[in-house]
């Protein structure tokens, strides 16, 4: 009886390739193929520590066709490294939905842990850490963008954020303009030789990058919400957890009724109701 192969999830430098681990390194040499997101990029990398290993290419617009094939390669005994450009691949990357098609198999799912910038910037922010909340990407569009910060505005956590350089601006403005003054940290260019930790109130941050082309991947934390923000614990409350889960994480109105009603500890029917009018 064949044995099927394994599936290592391989975190990769952000930046400084001397944060790479012995153990990725032995797991890149090691396994029959790499799934890489951009195959030119990794190649740089493999091409650094000597690794010849056969690349195939996986993102987000080839995932099914590229994922059923990596999945037959799994099937048949082969070891597989997936790979994202840079950090953790699956974190606001292309990658679950081949780890979760892998674990129906009873494929093998191994992490070899590293960098994430997420959490390489929290660490560094100067910001509680004993919560947060990873938001990822928000919305290209600024009416969808507006629409998601406002479902968080009483989130009583840490908010991070991933943002592309030439949408900085326009994120930032969007979040003065729904959250006030709340303190943040922009964090950019990780690791590497300019790295910057912008620190201040929404308009201090706003003017250090006034009249100046970021470049680099960016990473936006925000403080919590004071207590006058995030309100009473009644309505409000219902309305901001079902917001979030309807607004940001994408949930379907079914799922966001039944998370909601067991954290709140609310009558589903009542929870129902209030995800109906907030669709509506």
């Amino acid at each position: 009886m064949r044995t099927s192969g394994t599936l290592y999830i391989v975190a990769t430098p952000i930046g400084n390739l001397e944060d790479i681990t012995f153990r990725a390194v032995r797991i890149l040499k090691e396994v029959d193929i790499i799934a890489a997101e951009d195959t030119r990029h990794t190649r740089k990398l493999l091409s650094h520590f000597g690794i010849g290993k056969p690349l195939t290419s996986y993102f987000d617009h080839n995932k099914h066709l590229k994922g059923e094939a990596i999945l037959d390669r799994l099937r048949h005994g082969a070891s597989v490294a997936l790979v994202s450009d840079a950090g953790t691949p699956c974190i606001a990357d292309p990658g679950y939905q081949l780890v979760r098609d892998a674990v129906a198999d009873g494929i093998s799912v191994v992490p070899i842990p590293g960098v994430s910038a997420a959490i390489t910037a929290l660490s560094a922010a100067g910001l509680p850490t004993d919560s947060f909340t990873f938001i990822g990407f928000l919305s290209s569009r600024q009416g969808k963008r507006r629409e998601q910060l406002s479902a968080l505005k009483a989130e009583g956590r840490v908010l991070i954020f991933y943002e592309a350089p030439n949408r900085l601006m326009a994120t930032l403005g969007d979040m003065r303009d729904i959250w006030g003054e709340r303190d943040m940290v922009v964090a950019r260019e990780l690791t590497k030789i300019f790295e910057e930790f912008a620190r201040g109130a929404a308009s201090e941050v706003i003017a250090r990058f006034m009249d100046r082309q970021v470049k680099g991947e960016v990473v936006i934390l925000v403080a919590p919400a004071e207590e006058l923000e995030r309100g009473n614990v009644g309505t409000e409350s219902l309305q901001n957890a079902l917001s979030r889960y309807l607004f940001v994480e994408g949930l379907t109105l079914k799922d966001a009724v039944k998370r909601v009603s067991v954290e709140l500890d609310r009558p589903r029917s009542e929870v129902y109701a209030e995800a109906l009018r907030i669709k509506s």
